[in-house]
């Protein structure tokens, strides 16, 4: 199975875009933005959700650690 959430690689300013299920959620520029979208979309556990697990996420270029 595919992952439910792709970050896409940063852009010019350090935002990524955030897809859930296919859906464009906005444009994330730090771990609290993407785990506001995570709220918004009312994934379970968003609070403390590994933001590494490749089950659940999909990072396109740099992984979590970047955004710049």
């Amino acid at each position: 199975m595919d992952p439910r959430i792709v970050m896409h690689a940063p852009d010019e300013q350090g935002g990524r875009r955030v897809h859930v299920d296919g859906t464009i959620l906005g444009l994330a520029h730090s771990k609290r933005d993407l785990r506001e979208f995570l709220r918004r979309v009312e994934l379970p556990g968003w609070e403390d959700v590994d933001l590494t697990d490749r089950s659940l996420f999909k990072w396109e270029g740099p992984g979590s650690e970047s955004w710049a």
